[in-house]
């Protein structure tokens, strides 16, 4: 696709960053907005919660990125540097944002499975944008395929390998999914029977339709549990199903408060 949004000279504009910078502009809007509403939180405190949750997401993305190969970037340091600007995981960001920003609802007495029903649209928000972005960047591709819905990546500059192969594009189908996620939570938000169930739906819609989209991903590095059957992101996916679950069962009973 396009991994250079703008070039001009030594002036470039990485489209992943782009996308993801305005992913997290939209979603302090949404969620500056609705805190303010809700709870009369001053927008410069969701300011400092969002520069939180993105070193947290940084920290966790980089995190399980290097344990996927652990060999290679723990063996060999240089080989982290180089790849401090790319190459991230999705679950090590929300598994590392998730503890932070309950930490930070807490330090401000803010009401947490209520922030949390907020937080849970609000990530739908930017990763649906960082979809974009990857699209653009052509990284978390999918197989080659035959079919009608395969996107051939030929810019070389792309993450995208094989080029010139028609591709899955997992990257949209992730686009979708995520939207469609986030829209049902903006419907659910204003009918939901308990503080919290917004979130504890978000973490096992997306985990459901993260273990199917891994089944079409051609990125290999990410790496497997059970080579060619399990990834490190479904086995993840299968874990947080269950435990959302049973937070969602056990807050339905008005257990598990804050």
């Amino acid at each position: 696709m396009r991994p250079e949004l703008i070039s001009i000279g030594d002036f470039v504009i990485q489209s992943y960053g782009f996308f993801i910078a305005l992913g997290a502009f939209l979603a302090y809007l949404y969620m500056a907005n609705q805190a303010k509403k809700e709870l009369g939180i001053d927008k410069e405190k969701i300011s400092n919660l969002l520069l939180i949750i993105g070193g947290a997401a940084f920290l966790g993305g980089k995190a399980l990125f290097f344990l996927e190969d652990p060999a290679y970037y723990f063996g060999h340091p240089a080989n982290m540097v180089k790849s401090i600007g790319n190459g991230f995981v999705f679950f090590g960001s929300l598994l590392f944002a998730i503890p932070s920003i309950i930490w930070y609802f807490r330090k401000n007495k803010w009401p947490v499975w209520q922030m949390l029903d907020m937080m849970a649209i609000t990530a739908t928000i930017v990763h649906a944008f960082g979809r974009i972005g990857c699209f653009m960047a052509g990284c978390c591709h999918g197989v080659p395929t035959d079919s009608w819905v395969g996107v051939t990546f030929t810019n070389p500059k792309s993450s995208a390998e094989p080029l010139n192969v028609p591709l899955h594009p997992t990257q949209l189908y992730e686009i979708i999914m995520i939207g469609s996620i986030g829209l049902f939570l903006y419907w659910l938000k204003k009918r939901k029977q308990f503080d919290g169930q917004v979130f504890l739906i978000y973490l096992v819609l997306y985990s459901i339709g993260r273990t199917f989209t891994e089944m079409y991903r051609g990125d290999e590095e990410r790496g497997y549990i059970i080579d060619g059957i399990l990834t490190h992101s479904q086995l993840i996916s299968l874990i947080l199903i269950a435990v959302a679950l049973w937070l969602y069962l056990n807050r339905k009973k008005g257990k598990l408060s804050f």
